[in-house]
């Protein structure tokens, strides 16, 4: 199935918030077993322990909820715990099973996005390959299984994939000129921005993965330009695809990494790797010649193959993780992967006339995306049953008997012990944002003196300006950012504003990176936090007479680890506004520079622009343009820190009047959860043990395949 969205757009569906709603249905089992298809039989089993425990603990949030609402439904007026209780369960009853991984596939035209794609999913032709009249024209996405939900306005419908992508053609597929040299048909896709293309359930790409095929930065207009950056930012993987001819250099492959790099820092991206396209391409002869000798001698088309691809992988790694060092924290995940580069051929995945299929790389891909899948389906599932074991303790709590005589005393002394670790953690973030000072004043410095080369560089075409004045006026009437078809996109504001960003890029890394606890990370301050609660809630219980394990003292730390589990997604959304603040700066102090250069015509009306942007630049430069920029992402940290900190206090605020002042606001008769607590008291116990099973299928799975024999070549091919 497709979808997709029109450039007029659509107001959202509305969300029911009703408190007697019907938590979703279950799915079928053999609609679920159907979802590990694509995984070998030690990944399924992992996968069904971890469905398994998913399934059993919404069946008992299930029953919870069904039974405390037929405890109040006759009820003139519920009381605002109880409201809290019901809603907290209905929303983990429905919280997705795992939000879909976005892996984006960044390239210019002809890089091989689509092609790759096709041999990932096993369909040969199904979205356009690039080629003299034919190129994909709009952001694709490829998923198995469920569709994401969001507006939409056609639907297109087919059992074959042959059938579903001659549907697609006129939606995607921009044709610029019919072989003839005739203007082609007329096709729908400039009024196309978006198109989600929605498989059967597959044995190769597992559910909850979505491919997105992005247009390289020529290869749309301004309209989509937005949607472009915020697709890039919503992916959590960026494979930069990039043809064999074309990955030792060249402009357009440095801008693509840059920008796959700039969402790692922006956006929700947390690995980046390098695709090489094409590589069965190679010219024997000229190999031969160009390689240095004292090698071993090469005896096949074959041979030379897989020695330049294998050169290709520690060439390009090498590079890959410099730059990356250079923009990223030093601890950053990414720069631990074992593989950054990745050599794929999808005409010999088809063919195999000189490769094997494992040597075409398409297979580690698919295992890659495996990985990722089962990865978070574990963390998922983890932090969904320990959160849903908390909400149990809290209900169980509510229908307690136990009023223990010094329970007010002990809830003020937490409550005073909360506010001072607000306090310091208030402080911690302030030190940790204050980092940023140093780089920030340095950056500043450097655009100073740098930016009258930067714009001699964006404004001066080597051969003059014929066909420039079109597209500076385009610059100028879209605040300094234009995409085009034939050129680089041009970001004047962000290329005023790059100096600064090369030098805070590694400490805001840091900050919002997840790891040890240093003075500039941001999450580690948070955990610290939560742990100096919980461990005071352990000494409380202690000295109060509660038991270690018992339902009060448990669902505080649980809850606790839900309230700030929930920051990181807050924080993440936030980050990019922060990490803009610069260039949306820049582009307001120069907006008025930018449209006295958009309304000069005549005679050198280029010139005229540029003298007249050069002006603007300048004047807004000496009037402190650099320093307001600075300011404002100050202020973007600052309101951040502020609204983290409001935050925790009143989610503390309203866990403890909840879990530590029974009677007043809170409901005694509820309906007795005994037993859905003490299976949900199971489940958490058996989260060990589900891993400790994962962990040794894994081992016994690298130990056959450290033990099995290695493939072949194709038939026909010498070793």
């Amino acid at each position: 199935m497709a979808e997709m969205k029109d450039v007029f757009g659509q107001e959202p569906h509305p969300v029911e918030d009703d408190l007697y709603k019907e938590p979703m249905r279950k799915r079928r089992k053999s609609d679920r077993d159907q979802r590990f298809r694509a995984f070998p039989s030690v990944e399924q089993s992992a996968l069904k322990e971890y469905e398994k425990l998913e399934s059993r603990t919404r069946r008992v949030l299930s029953n919870t909820y069904q039974k405390l609402i037929q405890s109040v439904f006759l009820d003139d007026s519920i009381p605002n715990g109880v409201k809290y209780l019901i809603n907290r369960l209905l929303a983990l009853i429905e919280k997705p099973t795992v939000d879909p991984i976005y892996i984006g596939l960044f390239g210019s035209t002809g890089a091989g996005k689509s092609s790759l794609i096709n041999a990932i999913i096993q369909q040969a032709m199904f979205l356009p390959v690039s080629g003299e009249s034919i190129c994909t024209s709009c952001i694709v996405q490829v998923s198995s299984g469920c569709c994401a939900q969001y507006e939409a306005k056609i639907h297109l419908l087919s059992d074959q994939a042959e059938e579903l992508s001659i549907k697609l053609d006129p939606y995607i597929r921009t044709q610029r000129r019919d072989w003839d040299g005739e203007a082609a048909e007329m096709h729908i896709w400039p009024l196309i921005k978006h198109v989600e293309v929605t498989l059967p359930k597959s044995d190769l790409i597992p559910e909850g993965v979505v491919l997105v095929d992005i247009p390289g930065t020529g290869d749309f207009n301004s309209i989509r330009d937005e949607m472009w950056k915020k697709t890039i930012d919503k992916c959590s993987v960026i494979w930069v695809i990039s043809d064999i001819e074309r990955v030792s250099g060249g402009r357009a492959h440095e801008d693509l990494l840059n920008e796959s790099i700039k969402a790692c820092q922006r956006g929700f991206c947390r690995d980046v790797a390098l695709v090489v396209t094409k590589t069965d391409k190679l010219h024997l002869p000229e190999y031969l010649r160009e390689r240095k000798a004292g090698n071993q001698a090469i005896q096949s088309q074959r041979e030379a193959v897989l020695e330049r691809n294998e050169m290709i992988k520690l060439q390009r790694t090498r590079i890959l993780k410099e730059k990356l060092k250079r923009k990223l924290p030093a601890d950053f995940k990414v720069l631990e992967a074992s593989d950054l580069v990745y050599t794929v051929s999808a005409q010999e995945y088809w063919q195999q006339a000189l490769l094997t299929e494992e040597e075409t790389e398409i297979p580690k891909l698919r295992e890659y995306v495996r990985k990722r899948l089962l990865d978070k389906k574990r963390r998922t599932v983890t932090k969904y049953v320990t959160e849903a074991f908390g909400l149990l303790l809290l209900t169980d709590s509510f229908s307690s008997t136990e009023n223990l005589p010094n329970e007010h005393l002990h809830t003020s002394v937490l409550r005073r012990f909360a506010e001072e670790k607000v306090e310091l953690l208030e402080k911690a973030i302030g030190q940790c944002f204050a980092c940023m000072e140093q780089p920030l004043q340095e950056g500043v410095r450097t655009a100073r003196t740098s930016y009258r080369c930067i714009l001699r560089a964006c404004l001066v075409r080597s051969k003059g300006n014929q066909g420039f004045h079109q597209t500076l006026k385009a610059v100028c009437l879209k605040n300094g950012i234009y995409a085009s078809r034939t050129l680089a996109r041009i970001d004047l504001n962000e290329a005023l504003t790059q100096p600064i960003y090369d030098q805070i890029d590694p400490v805001f890394g840091s900050i919002f990176r997840t790891g040890k606890p240093t003075g500039s990370a941001l999450m580690p301050h948070i955990d610290a936090f939560k742990h100096s609660l919980q461990e005071k809630m352990i000494e409380i219980g202690i000295r109060s007479g509660w038991k270690y394990d018992s339902c009060k003292n448990n669902f505080l730390i649980q809850e606790i680890s839900a309230i700030l589990g929930g920051l990181e997604g807050h924080i993440l959304r936030r980050k990019r506004r922060v990490y803009e603040s610069l260039t949306a700066s820049v582009q307001s102090d120069l907006k008025l520079c930018y449209e006295e250069a958009a309304q000069i015509t005549g005679k050198k009306a280029c010139e005229r622009m540029k003298d007249a942007i050069r002006r603007g630049v300048d004047r807004q430069v000496a009037e402190g343009m650099f320093e307001r920029a600075q300011e404002r992402m100050q202020h973007q940290f600052q309101q951040l820190k502020t609204g983290i900190v409001e935050k925790v206090k009143g989610s503390i605020a309203t866990m403890l009047t909840l879990a530590l002042s029974q009677g007043d606001g809170l409901y005694k008769e509820l309906a007795d959860v005994g037993s859905e607590y003490k299976e949900m008291e199971k489940l958490h116990r058996s989260l060990r043990e589900v891993a400790e099973n994962a962990r040794l299928r894994k081992g016994m799975q690298e130990f056959l395949l450290r033990a099995s024999p290695s493939k072949a070549g194709p038939p026909g091919t010498s070793l």
